[in-house]
């Protein structure tokens, strides 16, 4: 349960700007940055809400996407684990050490959220939030300046590259999108993952491999 000195709403947008294809724009914060305002929101006081609030406007885009990418793409459900992500970040703050990147102990975070959801999903796989059609999708294409055929392939394309990616296992499709998607290093992802450096090329290599296999009809232009 949130306490009630803890943030219950913060200013998630589900808008991401950015083509699907490509990775997300550069961390809107370096880790120094970061730690400073982990150690701000740990001494507590008045600037610590400034501290958090900052923090969340640096790295909520990445996180909505990143989970979004794990769980299928629906923007509210994705926000509502986000939220959860930066109260967990906010609630453990008095505990945090600035051993790794902070991005490292944020995503970790992300990491356990979205596998426990997994979980429950695999549990009960008949209770699922199903996207309504007027619900807004997170990381659509811009097609404006396409012709009409292009559009359609490229909305073929887009809608065959999630559904593959959705299909691989949780820490294939984990270490595929942060990879691919947020440009996490080989050592960074190891971290989140708790795997070795080998594991994670291991893990890539068996999700690319997969991907190809499943993408071949349009990785050939057909």
């Amino acid at each position: 349960m949130i306490s009630a000195s803890s943030p219950t709403t913060a200013p998630f947008s589900a808008e991401i700007p950015g083509n699907e294809w490509n990775t997300l724009p550069p961390p809107a914060s370096n880790d120094a940055q970061d730690i400073a305002w982990m150690e701000a929101i740990k001494r507590g006081g008045d600037e610590a809400m400034a501290a958090f609030e900052a923090l969340v406007e640096a790295h909520h885009v990445r996180v909505i996407n990143l989970v979004a990418k794990m769980l299928g793409g629906d923007a509210t459900e994705a926000e509502d684990i986000a939220q959860q992500v930066f109260i967990r970040v906010w609630n453990s703050a008095s505990r945090y050490e600035p051993g790794a990147k902070f991005t490292t102990w944020l995503y970790t975070i992300v990491r356990n959220l979205v596998f426990n959801e997994c979980r429950r999903r695999r549990r009960h796989p008949l209770v699922s939030l199903e996207r309504e059609e007027s619900q807004p999708v997170l990381n659509l294409p811009d097609f404006r300046e396409k012709s009409p055929d292009k559009s359609l392939l490229d909305e073929e394309m887009y809608a065959a590259i999630e559904k593959a990616i959705a299909a691989l296992p949780e820490m294939q499709r984990m270490a595929i999108v942060l990879r691919r998607y947020q440009d996490v290093s080989y050592e960074e992802i190891a971290k989140i993952l708790d795997v070795s450096v080998p594991s994670v090329k291991s893990l890539l290599f068996r999700a690319r491999t997969e991907l190809r296999a499943r993408l071949k009809h349009y990785l050939e232009g057909v």
